[in-house]
């Protein structure tokens, strides 16, 4: 390939024509010849007449101009230009293709795939042999190096994994039967750096050149901070701040947006710039939450999976029980405890043994002191527990006070109030919180007083230890760390004898704060009194961040599962006991350097074709000439003419234009119609695609489909149809305002539209507004409300029983028309009755056309999965068109099927009355 700059050009030698480009201006000048003058005396007599049409002596400068560059342009086309192309290295050698696979790679997944096909494609076409290694932890043992070719399967099969890009740990051993010669290595990057990355670069470079391919897009990456107050963490490697999506269901059970969280100031250090994001939600809403997701993010690190460290705390309650007269509840402490932790904890009482062994994230000690299991309490609390301890007569009247264990600060015995030895001339308020305390943001209100308190021993920390103070300074809140844990104390009553605090609503407030601090470590955490040493995976992540059931996946041991996702252990939610902990992908990240190596620029491509722009120019510039000529052959009549025949052309009617071929014959016979995009290859897969299911219709059913017809949707006639396919791309024009009036009455008249977004493999949470390019297409459309396809919907069982909808892709919901409004199951019948005719649309991303796609010799088109798994996905995806097929065809009879116990009930009934 030449290169003229940013231009190359496949077929340079072609460029060599325009060299002959002055000799053409040299013999068009020169011709025709000059007249030649010769006296003829009869001339004369024409003298003084003028020449209507003068004829030019020469081709005019312009209009040879004009011819020159239509040979230009045609010459250039010729050459196969290219805007900015990849130029290859020219290398003879073999080619190791390295993938980096991990979540970091999925954002732009697609254009990786491309750029190793790409690469593969051309080593093949020059005999180089070559390697594909996946940087997802999974290359066990020696490269093979084959035919280039012959990797393209795996290559278009493969998917980035919820794990972070793993190297095999030893280079040399993964070469060892690399082919003699210097090898040449494309490594198509995240941009990240990764344990052995540095070996690898270094391995790779002393044995060839090595290229590397950065990421186009930003890397983002959200985390669980899990201190005293559970927060989130954004690194990303540019300035972006996209809004943090607290995802859950709603109280219908829909899951959706409930909230969004703002990311906080950028602290940027060595390329990567964090950001802190608060959740500062009300605990109600909180517990709702399944996962936190970045606005725009698609991939496992972007998700945030809630667990036990974000959601409900168990909390155990330990005192006197209430007391059993009638109106004698309100005396007793738990009764107010119980009252502020039930909405937002899972309470459990008895015993502090009972409360032991149910492994509670926090304990309340409700005025006990001297309880048998207290080498127990202080074992539970150094290994990370919250204990809340609450002041009373029985800890102000007890003489070992000094020697209690697991008192934050030394205590004073006997209790200060109103009239006492330590009396107060008046009730105290309490101070405003600290800005930096657990209780910052709170607001004491001004009728809160306390009257009675246990006086804390002056000591140098004791100010430290304060979390809450009186008007007069003295400790209302004090706390201390013990071990891994902490214990907090009230020096006052947990009920209204000592203060109005527990009837208020700033109790609840601080005792929420508190139990927000509990620390949950999963490797340490307890059930039934005992370590769990294996975790349960219940759910997992894919690398574009999807959530799926764990099936057939090992419990993991639980010092594994601190290390972090990995191929045995993918990001999800483990189970251990009633214990939930999510392993998350997402974490700090580091910025790769690549010593050595050659690095491209960021966002390059393989170029832009401009063979077809170059002819298009031509074709102007002959058109133009056309006009010239016809200007100075006529005197410019001819061409105002032509000018003026095009402005004055009628615009194409609107009317109904009578049906194409293709249209007869679908009218004739049941023929899939698919929406003509304008993409080519989408198209081909259009046509492939329902050209396998109407392959598969006529092997299954006695429906026996034509061929696929292709539909213009401003063109053709859509009254002859009964399904048309449409696939989305963010590159079609929406149809015109006629098209859509015939769309609407298609729908109306019992049509079914299956719109593909085909972005199953990328889309995270959404509905059938997933898609902004589906959203533009279909906003004319009188679209009737939505919902997932129900389990008892006709669809799931029109032919095949089904639970799913799989393409390509799978695992991404599919929409159709909402169920009516108390559309329930009436007694005695199996199935619901839903839509009473068939859904004008159904809407999702799974790509079915690829998935049905065919060849001319009847394989198939497109890869789907891995070995057997991909293709038991596709003979699903098969079963849901077929089912979809006759949904459409036959309407919603089997649901009608349900009546017929009670019709043959009827006729059996009359058969025994008679005439």
């Amino acid at each position: 390939m030449l290169m003229l700059g940013p231009i190359g050009f496949a077929a340079p030698w072609v460029l060599t024509a325009l060299v002959a480009l002055p000799v053409l201006w040299v013999i068009l000048r020169a011709m025709p010849p000059a007249p030649r003058q010769v006296a003829f005396p009869g001339v004369a007599l024409l003298r003084g007449l003028v020449d209507r049409v003068p004829i030019a002596r020469r081709t005019p400068w312009w209009l040879l101009l004009l011819r020159l560059a239509a040979v230009a342009a045609m010459i250039l086309a010729f050459a196969g230009p290219s805007w900015k192309p990849v130029v290859a290295s020219g290398q003879t050698g073999p080619l190791l293709v390295i993938l980096d696979a991990g979540w970091s790679a999925a954002p732009d997944w697609p254009a990786r795939l491309t750029r190793a096909e790409s690469a593969l494609s051309d080593a093949a076409a020059e005999g180089r042999p070559a390697a594909l290694l996946l940087a997802d932890g999974r290359a066990a043992g020696a490269l093979a190096f084959a035919p280039a070719d012959r990797l393209l399967a795996g290559l278009r099969a493969a998917q980035p994994v919820p794990w972070e890009t793993t190297l095999p740990k030893d280079p040399a051993a993964i070469l060892a039967d690399a082919p003699q010669g210097r090898l040449a290595t494309l490594w198509i990057s995240d941009g990240l750096d990764h344990p052995d990355r540095a070996a690898w670069l270094s391995a790779l470079t002393d044995r060839g050149a090595v290229t590397v391919v950065p990421p186009a897009r930003a890397v983002r990456a959200l985390s669980l901070h899990a201190g005293d107050t559970p927060s989130l963490t954004l690194a990303s490697t540019d300035d972006g701040a996209p809004a943090i999506l607290a995802i859950g269901p709603d109280p219908q059970g829909v899951e959706r947006e409930l909230a969004r969280l703002a990311p906080g100031d950028a602290a940027a250090a060595a390329g990567i710039a964090t950001r802190p994001v608060a959740i500062d939600l009300p605990p109600e809403l909180r517990n709702r939450i399944t996962r936190f997701q970045v606005e725009g993010e698609a991939h496992a690190g972007a998700v945030v999976l809630a667990d036990d460290r974000v959601k409900r705390r168990k909390v155990g309650l330990v005192g006197d029980a209430d007391r059993q007269a009638e109106g004698q509840e309100l005396l007793s402490q738990l009764h107010y405890l119980r009252q502020a932790l039930a909405p937002t904890t899972d309470l459990v009482e008895g015993g502090l043994g009972d409360v032991l062994d149910s492994a509670p994230d926090v304990i309340v000690l409700a005025d006990q002191v001297d309880l048998a299991e207290t080498g127990d309490l202080t074992a539970w609390v150094q290994d990370g527990g919250l204990l809340i301890r609450f002041a009373g007569p029985r800890m102000a009247a007890y003489d070992g006070l000094q020697d209690e264990p697991l008192i934050p600060v030394a205590l004073r015995q006997g209790g200060r109030d109103i009239g006492g030895a330590l009396s107060w001339g008046d009730p105290r308020a309490i101070l405003p919180f600290a800005a930096d305390g657990v209780f910052a943001g709170l607001t004491p209100p001004d009728d809160v007083a306390i009257r009675a308190q246990l006086m804390a021993q002056p000591a140098p920390d004791l100010a430290e230890k304060t979390l809450a103070s009186l008007s007069d300074n003295t400790p209302l809140v004090t706390r201390a760390r013990t071990g891994q844990g902490q214990v907090v104390l009230f020096h006052v009553t947990a009920n209204a004898e000592w203060s109005n605090l527990p009837i208020s609503g700033l109790f609840v407030q601080m005792l929420d704060r508190l139990v927000q601090t509990a620390r949950v470590s999963p490797a340490q955490a307890q059930a039934d009194g005992r370590d769990q040493p294996f975790w349960t995976p219940e759910t997992v992540l894919d690398g574009f961040g999807r959530a799926a059931p764990a099936e057939g996946m090992a419990p993991v041991p639980a010092a594994d599962l601190a290390l972090g996702p990995a191929p045995e252990r993918p990001a999800g939610i483990y189970a251990a006991g009633d214990r939930r902990v999510a392993l998350n992908a997402g974490g700090p990240l580091a910025l790769a350097h690549w010593p050595g190596a050659t690095v491209e620029a960021v966002g390059r491509t393989g170029g832009r074709d401009l063979t077809g722009l170059l002819l298009a120019l031509t074709a102007l510039i002959l058109a133009a000439d056309a006009l010239g000529s016809a200007m100075i052959a006529r005197g410019g009549r001819v061409a105002a003419a032509v000018l003026l025949a095009l402005l004055i052309q009628p615009a194409p009617s609107a009317k109904a234009q009578d049906p194409s071929p293709e249209l007869a014959r679908a009218a004739n016979e049941v023929a899939l119609a698919y929406v003509v995009t304008g993409d080519d290859r989408i198209d081909e897969a259009s046509r492939q695609g329902l050209r396998g299911l109407s392959m598969v219709l006529a092997q299954r059913t006695s429906v026996e489909p034509g061929e696929p017809v292709a539909i213009d949707l401003d063109a053709d006639d859509l009254s002859v149809l009964t399904f048309l396919y449409w696939p989305i791309t963010d590159t079609q024009a929406p149809p015109s305002p006629q098209a859509y009036v015939r769309l609407n009455h298609f729908m109306r008249s019992g049509g079914m539209i299956l719109f593909d977004t085909r972005d199953g493999d990328v889309t995270g949470v959404g509905g059938p507004d997933m898609s902004g390019a589906l959203q533009a297409l279909a906003s004319p459309l009188e679209i009737p409300p939505l919902s997932p396809v129900p389990e008892d919907h006709v669809l799931t069982r029109s032919f095949y029983l089904l639970a799913d909808f799989p393409g390509r892709w799978q695992g991404n919901p599919v929409w159709l028309e909402a169920p009516p409004a108390g559309a329930e199951a009436a007694e005695g019948m199996p199935f619901r009755q839903l839509n009473d005719g068939v859904s004008p649309v159904v809407i999702g991303g799974n790509s079915w056309a690829e998935a049905w796609a065919v060849d001319d010799n009847g394989f198939p088109a497109y890869p789907i999965g891995r070995g057997w798994e991909g293709e038991q996905q596709r003979e699903m995806a098969f079963r849901f068109g077929v089912n979809l097929l006759m949904y459409v065809l036959t309407g919603n009879y089997k649901s009608d099927q349900v009546h017929v116990p009670a019709l043959l009930d009827r006729m059996r009934v009359e058969e025994t009355l008679g005439p």
